[in-house]
């Protein structure tokens, strides 16, 4: 019943060298069991681009991130696991899920009120599998197309750029508190 400021210094004074680096690390989920969470302490699980469950289901990616979840909190310290997707664009590796234009074609609308509204619906549909992180948007100005992922930014403009992501993370940021993502 601490303050947050309370209980992380309470976690740190009393974790073992190995609990503290363990929390420090973030493991792409194909390259980790639930087991290995709650054997090496881990902090963070991320699936990327094509990292799904053999249940390519929402409620397949729930019962995997659950489960993640499970051991995590199943440690000494019951340290809960912080869970990220790679939803730049939708959260588009779940079958039946909604995608949308990469952040580029996003840029192009110049339309705020759309990006934000594609925030909002992109974090039902990942808090809906269990997961409160995600690895979007691309806040980055690419001007030399050279670097091969220039699709994910919204503009070279960095006021475009800077206007657009914002708009997303506010997307991200609105549902209210107690959102149930079941339909």
């Amino acid at each position: 019943h601490q303050p947050a400021e309370g209980r992380v210094d309470d976690l740190l004074r009393r974790m073992t060298i190995e609990e503290k680096i363990g929390q420090m690390v973030q493991i792409g989920k194909d390259g980790i069991r639930p087991a290995e969470v709650k054997e090496y302490f881990i902090g963070s699980v991320l699936s990327g681009g094509g990292d799904c469950p053999p249940d390519n289901t929402p409620t397949g990616w729930l019962d995997m991130v659950n489960g993640f979840q499970a051991a995590a909190l199943e440690t000494r310290l019951g340290i809960p696991l912080l869970y990220g997707v790679d939803a730049v664009h939708g959260h588009g590796n779940v079958i039946g899920a909604t995608i949308f234009p990469h952040q580029i074609g996003l840029g192009a609308t110049r339309n705020p009120d759309l990006v934000r509204r594609i925030g909002e619906a992109t974090a039902r549909e990942i808090l809906a599998t269990g997961i409160a992180w995600n690895f979007a948007p691309v806040v980055v100005s690419a001007r030399d197309i050279r670097w091969g992922r220039t699709y994910e930014t919204y503009s070279e403009d960095i006021a475009v750029a800077g206007e657009l992501a914002a708009a997303y993370v506010l997307g991200l940021q609105s549902l209210p508190q107690g959102f149930d993502p079941a339909p």
